[in-house]
């Protein structure tokens, strides 16, 4: 009787979740800013979009990239998405009388850690692509600068406007890479 050895190849078919979390952050990215650029207020826009698209729509691109056994995707998209839900829970609780609001110093140090974690990200982006160093460097540069605005008082005017800037990187990125797939060929550069 001969021993015969088989092996069972399992292809992965799924989908890319980058665009879907790099389109989350991105969109929820722009309209925040445009906020802190001053062209309107903060408002129920702004805290759906954090809750749903920034939030919820890149967690799920996490755990799709932790499928894919991609850590780098699988930690981006989670964490941002659970930045913008702990952001907008930060300024929804205390409207629910559930806590304090936070200083502006310790919002200074939440977007410090914030912008410390982006420049570790940041580093890993070195190997990946173009676009996707310039998504997590102008993000290091939006939380320095939106936490120094904290820090100090200061108008976040011109973090605003950086911050349009890094979202939209990020949808940049985004669909490129929709396009480039859907084509089958370098539509966008990355």
């Amino acid at each position: 009787m001969t021993e015969q050895n088989s092996t069972l190849t399992i292809t992965d078919t799924t989908a890319n979740p980058a665009p879907l979390g790099l389109l989350g952050f991105g969109m929820t990215t722009i309209l925040l800013n445009l906020h802190n650029a001053g062209f309107y207020p903060l408002d129920t826009m702004i805290l759906g979009m954090g809750i749903c698209i920034g939030g919820l729509a890149q967690v799920i691109a996490g755990c799709m990239e932790w499928k894919k056994k991609n850590t780098f995707g699988t930690t981006a998209f989670t964490l941002y998405g659970f930045f913008w839900l702990s952001l907008v829970a930060l300024l929804v609780l205390p409207k629910l009388g559930l806590g304090e609001a936070s200083s502006p110093v310790a919002m200074g140090w939440y977007l410090s850690v914030w912008g410390l974690f982006t420049a570790c990200m940041f580093v890993g982006t070195l190997k990946l692509s173009r676009a996707l160093q310039v998504v997590f460097l102008s993000l290091t540069v939006l939380f320095f600068m939106l936490a120094y605005a904290d820090f100090t008082g200061g108008s976040k005017t011109l973090a605003g406007y950086e911050g349009i800037f890094c979202g939209l990187s990020a949808f940049y990125a985004a669909i490129a890479q929709i396009l480039n797939e859907v084509y089958n060929r370098k539509v966008l550069p990355l």
